[in-house]
């Protein structure tokens, strides 16, 4: 395994993170302990979760997924081998079931203290907002829907004030944020200078080799600012792993069972990518997973890659990736493909 710092911490991280919103869901608290087992015993301390999951989110599965972290924590008793990451549910429709009013004190509170108790600990790591209150565009949103957004606000020193305390005691050790975009980052960096307040750490965005919106901005907010990127959906929800190539709809795959997480990274432009993107894995014997992540893993803005997993040999593939270094040629090949076929899920 190969480890970094949460950036400006001493918060040793590896470069691969566990993602776990399966778990509660596709996968039982057993096969989460399992997975736990294995990522831990290959290396990898840095596990993701939310309040929100199991995916997708609905009232009886609310925390499920913190619930197992905090199960196998106490059969463990390794809460000290683990850097744990969780993040409080964003607005909307979609958590409505949660709680409504953003991130106001008094949520941030409920969330936190809620998280704790599910998670059978006492401190949370890093601690991360997981989508903006405004309308951004992300979870498949290309174009900024400007439309709404002049009548919606985030209270950045807010949030922050509200985070310091927890900070202060100890509870959390550094915050994040998630899904934002430059604007929002620069905005929490300021108040977080102004006000000597938390700053954020980490943004945790998508990126994929058939998502790389993140390099329209954020990635030279992540160099110059020092903000590191934890990246979600690096398979695209299992379209880089190629198995929904030619309309193949494999029984008890994610993209089967919801297809409408998945929608966003398949159409024609998409597929054509992910062809192109195999041909050059075989080419240099990998399978296209492989090839997908070990991409992301090398990259100078990536603090770590958060790969998820329903089965022990998928997880054994994603965090083998870690072991493939790619040569001047095969990157070249890839800028190739992405430069005929640039970004085409949203």
């Amino acid at each position: 395994m190969k480890y970094t710092n949460l950036p400006n911490t001493d918060i040793k991280v590896s470069k691969i993170c566990l993602g776990t919103m399966t778990w509660g869901n596709q996968n039982t608290e057993a096969e989460g302990h399992e997975q736990m087992d294995f990522a831990l015993d290959q290396g990898v301390n840095f596990f993701d979760t939310a309040e929100l999951y199991s995916v997708p989110a609905t009232p009886e599965t609310y925390g499920a997924t913190e619930k197992i972290i905090g199960t196998w924590f106490k059969k463990k008793g390794n809460r000290d081998k683990v850097i744990l990451a969780s993040k409080i549910a964003g607005a909307g429709d979609y958590t409505k079931h949660i709680r409504t009013g953003g991130f106001t004190r008094e949520n941030i509170k409920e969330a936190i203290e809620g998280s704790l108790k599910r998670l059978q600990t006492d401190y949370i790591d890093l601690y991360q907002l997981h989508w903006p209150s405004r309308g951004v565009n992300c979870f498949g949103v290309r174009d900024y829907p400007y439309a709404t957004s002049e009548k919606e606000a985030e209270n950045h020193l807010e949030i922050l004030d509200a985070l310091q305390e927890y900070v202060q005691s100890g509870v959390i050790r550094s915050i994040g944020l998630s899904n934002e975009t430059p604007w929002g980052t620069m905005k929490y960096l300021e108040a977080s200078e102004k006000y000597q307040l938390p700053r954020p750490v980490t943004v945790q965005n998508s990126y994929s080799l058939i998502h790389r919106a993140y390099e329209y901005g954020m990635s030279e907010v992540s160099m110059r600012e020092d903000v590191g990127l934890l990246v979600y959906s690096p398979l695209a929800q299992g379209v880089l792993s190629g198995k929904y190539v030619n309309g193949n709809e494999p029984e008890g795959a994610r993209g089967t069972l919801f297809p409408r997480f998945i929608a966003r990274y398949k159409n024609d432009s998409s597929e054509n990518a992910v062809l192109a993107y195999q041909k050059i894995a075989k080419k240099h014997g990998m399978s296209l997973t492989e090839l997908s992540l070990a991409f992301i893993n090398q990259l100078p803005f990536v603090t770590s890659n958060i790969i998820g997993a329903t089965k022990i040999s998928q997880l054994k593939e994603n965090i083998g990736s870690i072991n493939f270094e790619l040569s001047d040629e095969v990157i070249a090949e890839i800028n190739e493909v992405h430069s005929l076929i640039p970004n085409p899920a949203p």
